[in-house]
């Protein structure tokens, strides 16, 4: 999905999305509210997102949005979220934070890997990938930090600390990418 459900509408102004923009809470505003919002708050922080409260600490405006860029007014807008996000992305170093993304950042990062029209770095892509293999060869291996024939079913910890050190890490290499492709990088 590339954009806010079908029949949703914008939390803050209530009316239909006027440029969308995904926060990484994975809600969705129009990309102005949500800048209003912020231009409302600190100037040096991250505003929170005005349903879960979570420090939004990038936008991703919809595709939709990109592609009217040749706009003056939504030039203007998209810069505004290029700023915003240069300023906030890198902030999210905290393993909570971290975590919080989890789920928004590799269910886009699956979005983007299995859409042919998506284009992924290759690099990115090889990572992402060695990872994948990596993790599973480690997991369904019988070499283990915590052999599960001694310790049974606690034995598996490594395995489960393993496969979640590799979503954090691919999660934070799509992170980087969206940061790239966002943050006027």
């Amino acid at each position: 999905m590339d954009g806010p459900p079908e029949n949703d509408f914008c939390s803050i102004c209530h009316g239909n999305f006027h440029l969308p923009s995904q926060a990484n809470c994975s809600h969705w505003f129009c990309t102005n509210c949500i800048l209003q919002v912020w231009n409302h708050g600190p100037a040096l922080q991250p505003c929170k997102c005005p349903l879960c409260r979570r420090q939004i600490t990038l936008l991703i405006p919809s595709e939709a949005s990109s592609r009217l860029r040749h706009n003056a007014e939504v030039s203007e807008i998209l810069q505004k979220v290029e700023t915003y996000n240069r300023l906030f992305s890198e902030r999210s170093n905290d393993l909570v934070q971290r975590m919080q993304d989890l789920p928004f950042l590799l269910r886009r990062l699956l979005r983007d890997i299995m859409d042919p029209q998506r284009s992924l770095p290759l690099v990115i892509r090889a990572r992402v990938y060695l990872a994948a293999v990596l993790s599973t060869i480690y997991v369904l291996s019988p070499v283990d930090i915590i052999p599960e024939g001694v310790l049974g079913i606690i034995g598996l910890l490594d395995d489960l600390i393993i496969l979640f050190i590799c979503f954090l890490h691919v999660a934070a290499l799509y992170r980087s990418v969206l940061v790239n492709r966002h943050g006027g990088s």
